[in-house]
């Protein structure tokens, strides 16, 4: 077994604790413990990526028990980029919580490295109950991520936060009961060669389970009707926190696309594509629903909220069509969208600290002190998220509408894509000319400076757009690879039983 698979696991778990221990330490020695493990995790992640760059399988038994007892651990394109997107946009979130969030609790780096941990977990497991686990650590520590900071503003949407993912978890348990009560076995690859093979009788329970547990990741991803509570949530979070949860919702897709290539999959027999006719309306409808939030928008945040209920739509609707192409662009997308979105958070926080009262408020205020510099950082983001060229949204989109076949189906997608992209050019235009633009006379009270570390954390994230386009055909080729790879259940199946049984 290959040790390098459980560092992402061991550096937020150590490092958390650690914070955990320090509370009471002075602050900056608190900061750059967690900068380091941030840090470390992007150099962890970074060296799996190109380990799974070889195409192979990388199983982790935990005691060396063998499943489906075990706790196992499974590598392959997808967990390490997941992995390694999640590490560099937790890096630069919380290189920006520096002198602003981190300042009114003792516990903010510590409850931060215990959302990656539990991040991190879900994108590396390789059973369906350890899956549960680890939504379970992830959304315990972003309850106190949600309600961190001062105000009540957050409590009620925090509290419908915590109500719907109580929900979600409770359905979580009934639906892996229902799969376990008829396979006997909840680890991936044992239920990929079993569901296949279950005899008629079996079946029904099998595809109810199957359907609650689509449901229970389709709340966590947000896509409609389950999709009301993000935008209050992330609108009113603190901005490394929204920046974080960013990926929260990529969770959810990185749940569906795993077991609904793997278990439920074209090869699972009586139960292939098991819902999938359900997810592409849905993921259209999503993107609809988006851009009419996006337009009624009063906030910069709650614009990029709606803005993220459209990415999680496009997300979907590229990986229901159900071809490689699709599943590769859909990939492309998700890194895409998860470090601009991130990035127009921390953004969305610079414009409110530099307005008093009105904050984000999309109205007319006083100029704000640093305009030249925030007006271009939001134009760059708001480029990206639109899809407009030269930047990395624009390639992802085409990379989408290339993949659908002829037919219906290309049409509604071209249509709401096209139509998505528009929406979002003229909410953003809107946005961006209110707030920078039309001026009043005045001035605003201490407005908040930018310092090092927020103008480097925001910029960064930013920056990547241009990035992705630079290395556009090494990520494409990823991605593809990756798309070919998740689409190959027997490899997934083989490598890992041979690793189960020690012959690897």
């Amino acid at each position: 077994m290959n040790h390098w698979l459980i560092a992402p696991i061991l550096i937020p778990l150590i490092g958390g604790f650690l914070q955990v221990f320090m509370g009471y330490a002075p602050l900056n020695l608190r900061r750059t413990l967690g900068l380091a493990t941030t840090a470390m995790l992007v150099v962890t992640t970074f060296f799996l990526l190109m380990m799974a760059d070889d195409g192979n399988y990388r199983a982790y038994a935990f005691g060396n028990w063998a499943p489906p007892f075990g706790i196992v651990m499974v590598l392959d394109r997808l967990a390490a980029l997941m992995l390694f997107v999640t590490a560099v946009l937790a890096l630069f979130a919380h290189l920006y919580s520096i002198g602003r969030t981190d300042v009114s609790s003792r516990q903010f780096h510590a409850l931060f490295l215990f959302q990656l941990l539990g991040l991190n977990i879900a994108f590396l497991t390789g059973d369906l109950f350890n899956l549960f686990v680890a939504f379970e650590v992830l959304l315990i520590a972003s309850y106190g991520l949600l309600l961190h900071g001062e105000g009540t503003r957050r409590t009620v949407p925090g509290l419908h936060y915590v109500v719907l993912n109580l929900v979600g978890s409770a359905l979580f348990l009934i639906s892996v009961g229902m799969i376990y009560s008829v396979t006997g076995t909840l680890n991936m690859a044992d239920l990929a060669v079993t569901v296949r093979q279950l005899p008629a009788e079996d079946l029904p329970l099998v595809e109810a389970g199957g359907m609650i547990l689509l449901v229970v990741f389709a709340l966590k991803a947000a896509l409609l009707p389950l999709t009301f509570w993000l935008p209050a949530a992330y609108a009113t979070a603190t901005a490394p926190v929204a920046a974080l949860f960013a990926v929260m919702t990529k969770v959810g897709v990185y749940a569906i696309i795993r077991v609904y290539t793997l278990i439920f999959g074209e090869n699972a027999g009586a139960l292939s594509n098991l819902g999938m006719d359900w997810v592409f309306p849905l993921a259209l409808l999503t993107m609809v629903m988006g851009m009419i939030g996006m337009i009624g928008s009063g906030g910069v945040r709650t614009l990029i909220a709606w803005q993220v209920v459209v990415s999680v739509g496009t997300i979907l609707a590229a990986f229901a069509l159900m071809n490689e192409a699709g599943l590769s662009s859909a990939l492309f997308y998700l890194i895409h969208t998860t470090w601009v979105a991130g990035g127009l958070f921390l953004v969305a926080d610079m414009i409110a600290g530099q307005r008093g009262s009105v904050e984000d408020r999309i109205v007319t205020a006083p100029r704000m002190r640093n305009r030249t510099f925030i007006s271009v950082m939001f134009m760059l983001g708001a480029v990206a998220a639109a899809g407009l060229p030269p930047l990395s949204g624009f390639f992802a989109k085409v990379l989408i509408m290339k993949s659908a076949v002829p037919g219906v189906e290309m049409a509604a997608l071209w249509t709401v894509i096209l139509l998505s992209g528009f929406i979002s050019l003229l909410a953003f235009s809107r946005a961006g000319s209110i707030v920078f633009w039309r001026n009043v006379e005045g001035h605003i009270e201490q407005p908040e400076r930018l310092i090092f570390p927020h103008t480097v954390g925001a910029g960064a994230l930013i920056a990547l757009s241009v990035a992705i386009v630079v290395a556009a055909g090494p990520v494409s080729d990823y991605t593809d690879a990756t798309a070919k790879q998740l689409r190959d259940t027997s490899a997934y199946t083989s490598i890992l039983e041979m690793t189960m049984v020690g012959e690897e």
